[in-house]
């Protein structure tokens, strides 16, 4: 699913605004995620998932055309995690009492 398929289902779902204006609230609503993640900071969507920044150190690595042994920099990773709730809709079973 694309971001402007994603404009068009919140326009379709909710109503009540012109699709610039769903369109709108899409990016402010991905812009604040981007801006959480990029501060370090946990993005948890309940029902969903959470978003974490996970930090890797240098490590050795392996370039695959030459074999040659190189070291990859440290980075910074975004790690997501579903909720049972996902879960369990993405496996066609009822979703666990009690959790989001």
């Amino acid at each position: 699913m694309t971001k402007q398929e994603i404009i068009e289902s919140v326009y379709a779902k909710v109503g009540g605004f012109s699709k610039k204006e769903a369109q709108d609230i899409v990016e402010a609503i991905f812009e604040t995620m981007k801006e959480t993640l990029a501060n370090g900071r946990k993005l948890k969507l309940s029902g969903f998932g959470n978003f974490v920044v996970r930090d890797k150190r240098k490590r050795p690595g392996l370039n695959p055309r030459t074999k040659e042994k190189i070291v990859l920099d440290a980075r910074r990773v975004v790690r997501f995690r579903p909720s049972p709730v996902l879960k369990a809709m993405i496996n066609g079973e009822k979703a666990p009492e009690g959790d989001e």
